[in-house]
């Protein structure tokens, strides 16, 4: 419907679903914190603002964004991010969670594959005001967040 990916286009998302490690995504197998038959849930490759370790949620099949995405995928997402909301608490100690989403260019979306964001926010972070600073991560530096998200994702379901 109001699609931007060049014909060519190669999904880093749909690729690292796959299973695939190599340089068409900086996404690594290690990242991913959560899974099921409709949406994955990893740790996202830039760490943004003073808040690091951020996760994102995905749907498992291509949608470049919210207007194709189909009901259950978007039912799916949303239960799923109560549930990283949670965790995040856990995990991360913060005081709330900031949920981001963009369709289109026109406000950065910059993989062409719906992803929602979830971020740690802390009391004075001034994360309004740092959210367009950000740095490429490494799978080694997102993997303690990794590794505490998912611990934190099994205390809330039990």
């Amino acid at each position: 419907m109001y699609n931007h990916a060049p014909d060519d286009y190669i999904c880093p998302i749909c690729i690292a679903i796959e299973g695939i490690e190599d340089d068409r995504t900086m996404i690594r197998k290690s990242d991913i914190v959560y899974q099921d038959d409709l949406v994955t849930v990893f740790i996202g490759s830039f760490f943004v603002a003073d808040n690091p370790g951020h996760p994102i949620i995905v749907p498992n099949k291509h949608y470049e964004n919210l207007y194709d995405l189909p009901d259950p995928e978007a039912h799916q997402i949303i239960s799923v991010s109560r549930l990283i909301a949670q965790a995040l608490k856990i995990s991360h100690s913060c005081d709330g969670v900031t949920i981001r989403q963009n369709n289109e260019p026109a406000s950065s979306q910059h993989a062409f594959h719906y992803h929602m964001h979830l971020f740690p926010r802390y009391d004075g972070d001034d994360f309004d005001k740092k959210i367009s600073t950000s740095r490429k991560s490494t799978a080694e530096e997102r993997l303690p967040y990794a590794d505490k998200l998912r611990a934190a994702i099994k205390r809330v379901q039990s």
